[in-house]
């Protein structure tokens, strides 16, 4: 039995008996390896190094309460690195492969995917980067595909309760032709600065607006907004927001509840009109919002006034996590079952 603390599990680096990866060579993909070592041997002028070449997924898996293994869409996981690699002109993985080293990894890794009803998962980062040497700006000709698992707790420390953030005009995160849409390690980079700087403000996070007009709301930090108003489930609808599984999700969870789904513009305007509001993905699944302080505005939008989440996002993050651990019907097909 693994002695570990499942309860209080920290959403960080564990380390774990095993990763998988597999190398572009030559123009094709090579067999898939198995290796015990934390560290990569690379090329000091690896592409990856110099020019960005790099991106990542992240995705869970859930132990249910009949035991069984599950991994949450991991297809859509495999489509969107592929459009990853596309957008900065790496080799694409094939799903193919990509779901064999993502299951061949869990498996070689099984004991430390925590039991039921910790509120933990396996957290899977599947990791591309331009592994071939080239001083000259252009495309890498090889590459490394490795993916690394590591039981977690929540993202946000406060878990599933409502957090405070905060709007900002100072920084961007992504330009609005750039790689705000695709998982590229760039877009976080962008995000480091202004996320400390909003932690040490007292923020679980930053909301951060639309760079090209600041009116609008871009992403929540690490994560996508929603909000509730009434009978809809809004959603921004911009090129530089990632576009979450979970939110794509969680649309289809609300669009069969009866809401109404807006994938559209939000203006910062409209944040003191919704009834309840959050941010969604896959570290987080649904982090309530309690309060929004718009650093440049100064105004402040209150939520969750008796301190728990709004009726909707309840009702939506109970049935998605009830679906990824096997206590819900899986109607849509989204898990596959580890065998």
């Amino acid at each position: 039995m693994m002695n570990i603390d499942w309860k209080n599990l920290p959403f960080g680096y564990f380390k774990t008996d095993y990763n998988v990866r597999c190398y572009y060579r030559n123009g094709k993909w090579g067999e898939v390896e198995i290796s015990s070592s934390e560290y990569i041997n690379l090329h000091m002028a690896a592409t990856s190094l110099h020019y960005g070449q790099e991106a990542f997924e992240g995705m869970k898996a859930f132990r249910g309460k009949d035991g069984k293994i599950r991994i949450f869409r991991w297809t859509e996981n495999a489509k969107r690195m592929q459009r990853s690699a596309e957008g900065v002109m790496m080799a694409v993985p094939p799903s193919e492969l990509f779901g064999e080293m993502i299951t061949k990894v869990i498996k070689l890794n099984e004991k430390y995917v925590p039991p039921y009803g910790f509120g933990a998962s396996l957290y899977l980062r599947p990791l591309l980067i331009g592994a071939g040497p080239e001083v000259g700006v252009k495309p890498s000709s090889e590459y490394l595909l490795m993916v690394f698992v590591g039981p977690v707790g929540p993202y946000f420390k406060e878990g599933f309760k409502p957090v405070s953030m905060q709007v900002i005009g100072d920084y961007d995160r992504a330009a609005p032709h750039g790689t705000g849409h695709i998982k590229v390690g760039g877009n976080y980079a962008a995000s480091l600065k202004p996320l400390d700087r909003g932690k040490k403000e007292g923020f679980a996070s930053v909301i951060f607006r639309s760079s090209a007009d600041r009116k609008y709301i871009d992403e929540a930090g690490p994560a996508n907004f929603f909000a509730i108003k009434g009978n809809n489930y809004i959603t921004p609808d911009s090129h530089s927001v990632l576009p979450s599984i979970t939110n794509m999700s969680l649309r289809q969870i609300a669009k069969d509840m009866g809401l109404n789904i807006e994938l559209r513009p939000v203006a910062i305007d409209e944040l003191g009109d919704f009834d309840e509001v959050g941010a969604c993905g896959t570290a987080a699944v649904i982090s309530p919002i309690g309060k929004i302080v718009d650093r440049d505005g100064g105004k402040v939008y209150e939520y969750c006034k008796d301190g728990v989440a709004g009726p909707i996002s309840t009702m939506l993050y109970n049935k998605l996590r009830g679906i990824q651990e096997g206590t819900d019907d899986d109607i849509y097909g989204w898990n596959t079952i580890i065998e």
